[in-house]
């Protein structure tokens, strides 16, 4: 007989939930985690998109740079991470000719012949390699903080230097980025790191690119994105099974309705197939997004404003790599970060755009081929010179595909994607596409109303709403475990363990790993 009364119940099974479940089950605890899809991951999974195809994609997330290798020997994680070969390359027609920026996973001669070519001096690689150096000086002292306590603002601020903490953090990042480099395409590049996801100007005073752009740079105190072999969803797998093997029962096609809480717990009542079920805790971990569990609490007087997510994301199977017209080897270019209208110039644009309410004519994207570091994820494709292409665009708000005009507007931003790409190619990419059993192009596109359909992500917002330092306000109150380690709600009963944790946001388990530090420091 199911039991109804638990030490912590767990709302949403994405993966910070199952680190979550992990480490409360590994120390003892009765956990139960409610999931509405009939799987576990949330968006961290892979998937067969199309049919008759064997290619198996990592459909919403798909890189890994701040999961801790901490959390995963805690966990027994039997995950790989491989590096990329190529760290990014940036195709462009400045110089007169089709060339490009080549930044090497390990840089080398190679990087700095690429940036001599493109801005004619060494000044803005001397300025890249020193602008980095202070972003490690900072990352180096980030890192071991994110699965201890939070540290305050002023104890992080001590540890570098005035210069690393004003033009990292304290003033508007594109001020720094501007005062740093004079080329347009190398501060492009730079900036995009800011911009993932978050629809910001890099001059805002809100400061939400610099956080951003903290995020993507200080995972494991190098920023390097790698790719989980197996694809995203070996990642959850090795969760869930860590998760069923300490002892948590996981429960999939249950979805949360309501969370009443009291005294000394909570009661969570939940709807299945066959009916609907309730069960008592004395914890409830919220995997969840801010807005989404202050719903289901009814707290509609603190309801915090919906979260608006900012991107296009294209997944394509091809046929074949396609050949650029600057004659660079395509298994380099495609094998790392692939920077399309990425300029500065064109990143303000596009953002100018976005935000009179229009769809930028030429979209800033990314482009990454995962198949070129993980020919598994292909199976019996692989040999036949197949493989998957990611695009994730920025600067395509939620808004622009939601009101009267959204259905053109979407497939606007669709056509303009491709063209960004064919920019830099000989022929159209759409001629590399492969197609399914069903005679249609491997191609879908998610934006981020379908993202929130499809994963109750509100509005889309891949990180449930915009990121906060990682580190307390000087005055910040941190006298419960729940406050010291950021996953506070205004219920002491309900913790944050999802992206919406302080140090949540992107594959990272962080949240998940800090909220049952807080449940078990309460014991």
């Amino acid at each position: 007989m199911a039991r109804n009364d638990y030490d912590a119940i767990v709302v949403g099974g994405g993966h910070n939930a199952l680190v979550s479940a992990s480490y409360l089950a590994r120390a003892g605890l009765t956990v139960l985690v409610l999931e509405r899809l009939d799987h576990v991951g949330g968006a961290a999974v892979s998937t067969r998109p199309f049919a008759g195809l064997p290619a198996r994609l990592s459909r919403y997330s798909y890189l890994v740079s701040l999961l801790p290798d901490e959390i995963m020997r805690d966990l027994s994680l039997d995950v790989t991470l491989a590096s990329r070969r190529t760290s990014s390359f940036t195709p462009h027609l400045h110089t007169g000719a089709p060339g490009g920026l080549l930044v090497e996973r390990t840089e080398g001669p190679a990087t700095k012949a690429s940036f001599r070519t493109l801005t004619g001096s060494d000044d803005d690689y001397a300025a890249w390699q020193q602008f980095y150096a202070d972003v490690a000086e900072l990352t180096a002292v980030v890192a071991p903080t994110l699965t201890q306590p939070l540290s305050r603002e002023r104890d992080v601020a001590e540890q570098v230097s005035p210069t690393v903490w004003n033009d990292l953090v304290a003033q508007p990042l594109g001020r720094t980025i501007t005062d740093r480099f004079a080329d347009d395409t190398v501060r492009g590049v730079v900036a995009t790191d800011a911009l993932i996801g978050t629809f910001v100007g890099m001059d805002d005073a809100s400061l939400a690119q610099n956080r951003c752009f903290l995020y993507h740079l200080m995972g494991n105190g190098t920023g390097e994105w790698r790719v989980p072999i197996g694809g995203m969803g070996a990642v959850t797998d090795a969760l869930a099974k860590s998760a069923r093997l300490a002892g948590a029962t996981l429960i999939t096609g249950a979805e949360v309705t309501s969370v009443a809480t009291g005294a000394h717990g909570a009661e969570v009542r939940w709807r299945t197939a066959t009916g609907e079920r309730g069960a008592t805790a004395r914890t409830v971990l919220s995997g969840v997004a801010p807005w989404t569990m202050a719903g289901l609490l009814g707290d509609e007087a603190t309801l915090p404003a919906k979260p608006a997510g900012s991107q296009l994301k294209l997944n394509l199977l091809l046929e074949r790599l396609p050949t650029l017209r600057s004659g660079v080897d395509p298994r380099v270019a495609f094998s790392g970060t692939m920077h399309l209208s990425e300029g500065w110039g064109d990143l303000q644009l596009a953002y100018e755009e976005a935000r009179a309410g229009t769809v930028p004519q030429h979209p800033p994207g990314e482009i990454y081929c995962h198949s070129l570091t993980d020919p598994s994820i292909l199976e019996d494709l692989a040999p036949m010179g197949v493989h998957t292409l990611t695009y994730f665009g920025l600067h395509m708000p939620e808004e622009l595909f939601t009101g009267p005009d959204g259905e053109d507007n979407r497939v606007t931003a669709v056509q303009r994607a491709i063209a960004s790409i064919d920019e830099h190619l000989v022929g159209s990419i759409v001629d590399c596409i492969a197609r399914d059993g069903e005679d249609k192009l491997c191609l879908e596109a998610k934006f981020p109303h379908d993202v929130e359909a499809e994963l109750a992500m509100p509005g889309g917002h891949i990180f449930h709403g915009d990121l906060d330092w990682p580190w307390a306000p000087n005055r910040a109150r941190l006298d419960t475990p729940a406050q010291r380690w950021g996953v506070a709600t205004p219920h002491d009963v309900v913790l944050m363990c999802g992206s919406g944790a302080r140090r949540g946001g992107a594959v990272s388990g962080l949240g998940g790993h800090n909220a049952a530090q807080a449940v078990l420091e309460a014991r």
